[in-house]
Order: C-alpha cells, then structure tokens, then sequence
C-alpha cells in the first residue's frame, strides 16, 4: 500500500490483505537500517485475524522515499502525520529496536490516539560502539557484520530456523547490506542520541508489552526491565536464548505477545 506523507512516496505492508481502516489498526515499525520485510510473519497473522495492518517503511528505507529523518523524534511526527494518511484517528504502535523508540515517542506525545504499544528489543538508551557508528558511516561491510552478529542469540548463531529454508543471520545481513548509503548510519546515530524514553515512558497510559531478549547483547534485559519500571501496568517479558532479533528468532512467541496485548483493555 503506498500513500503520501508530506509530499512522498510512503510504502507500508497490509499482510497480505488490503487495508481496512475501519478494523483495530496495528502499525509495526522496523529497526535501524531494515524494513518493514522485518514484520512478515507477524504482518501476515495479524491482518489475517481482524487487524488492520500497516508495517512501514520510514523515509529513505525500503520503498519509502527519502530523506532520512535524522531524529527519533522526528519520526515519531513523522508517524503521527501516516496515521492521518492512512484515515485513522486510533491505532496500535508495535516497534523493534529503534521502531519501539519511535513508537514509545510517538505514542508519549498522543497518547489518547494509541490503543496498545508494543515495544520489542528495546532499552531507555541505545548507544552505539565507536567502531560500529565509523563503519557505518563509511558504509564498510563491517557494520552490516557487526549488527547481524550482535544482533541474534547464541542460538541464532547455529542456525535453526522456525520456518523452513530461511538462514536468519543470512537474511538479516542481505537486508542491511541493500540499505542505501548512509541509512544505517543515520539509524544508529539517531539511536544514540535519543535521551527522551524515561520521559516518554511517564506519559504511556495505554496497555503496554516490553518484549525482551535474554541474550540480547545490543539492548540488555536488564535496561528493558528499567524502562518497563517507568510504564504504568506495563507487562514485561523475557524470552531465553533469544537475541536481539526477536521476530526473527521467536515469531512463534512474538505473535503470540501481540496478539494477547491487543486484546488486553
């Protein structure tokens, strides 16, 4: 589904089904340097099962036109002016990594217009290690590497796979690579610069999910524990053995969570 947000070219997945504005709507939001391919499953199963689904891409990222929004910020404006595009007044926010940031922010600044919020892979700060932010700044192939080993749990490492035929670390690594110059390091510096979350956290009054990897090496447990603190009635939960690439290494569990979330009132 394509639809235009300040003069541009906005490309969002519907999960196989055409959008419906008129069911409970469900936006899903990709991490730093991917896209809206990062929700497949989880798009697919949600649309399919009464929601109306818009898994975006942010400005310069898959099939959305650019520029990049530099801040976290500005793409949590960013998503409330989609919202409008897509004829919604209400919708549910689900993020991963910097989706849940822009999520969290978005949903701080209108929270009467948020149903649910979900926030996976996340942390009230995500810095970023020197040398990954200078690789990718010089768009090596290092920082595409690092992100993708980072990025999974010891058992994502060996392989295994829910669906079969797919290698998740491969798959990642393809999905970063393609990135446009510059988009991961833009993504990353963003991150890193976001000090709002505790502050955003305050202002959340809408049932809340803080989905969390226990061999999560670039958003720890521990720091989504903290920010889950800080959320009024928020439920947190820890998967074992699962990195930072929930989606990818727990789908099963992953719909699951959302889906017990957008049913909570």
């Amino acid at each position: 589904m394509e639809l235009t947000v300040d003069g541009r070219a906005v490309f969002a997945a519907t999960g196989g089904k055409s959008f419906d504005a008129g069911s409970p709507a469900v936006l899903l939001l990709h991490g730093a340097g991917m896209d809206r391919t990062v929700w497949s499953l989880e798009a697919r199963y949600l649309a399919h099962h009464g929601y109306g689904v818009l898994a975006v891409d942010l400005p310069g990222h898959g099939r959305s036109a650019g520029p990049v929004l530099q801040s976290i910020e500005a793409m949590a404006e960013w998503l409330w002016r989609v919202v409008v595009a897509a004829g919604l007044s209400r919708a549910a926010l689900v993020g991963h990594s910097m989706g849940a940031l822009v999520a969290l922010e978005a949903a701080s600044r209108r929270a009467g217009q948020v149903s649910h919020l979900g926030l996976i892979g996340v942390a009230p700060t995500m810095p970023v290690h020197p040398d990954l932010l200078a690789a990718a700044r010089a768009n090596l192939d290092l920082a595409s590497e690092l992100v993708t080993s980072w990025g999974f749990g010891r058992k994502g490492h060996l392989g295994p796979n829910p669906a079969p035929g797919l290698w998740m670390m491969g798959g990642v690594y393809r999905l970063l690579e393609r990135a446009p110059v510059g988009v991961l390091a833009n993504d990353l510096a963003a991150c890193a610069a976001y000090g709002g979350a505790m502050r955003a956290a305050a202002a959340i009054t809408c049932p809340t999910l803080l989905l969390l990897g226990a061999d999560d090496r670039m958003t720890p447990a521990r720091k989504g524990r903290e920010l889950a603190g800080a959320i009024a009635g928020a439920d947190c939960r820890v998967l074992p053995g699962v990195g930072h690439m929930v989606m990818a290494e727990a789908p099963d569990q992953t719909i699951d969570a959302l889906v017990e979330l957008l049913q909570r009132r």
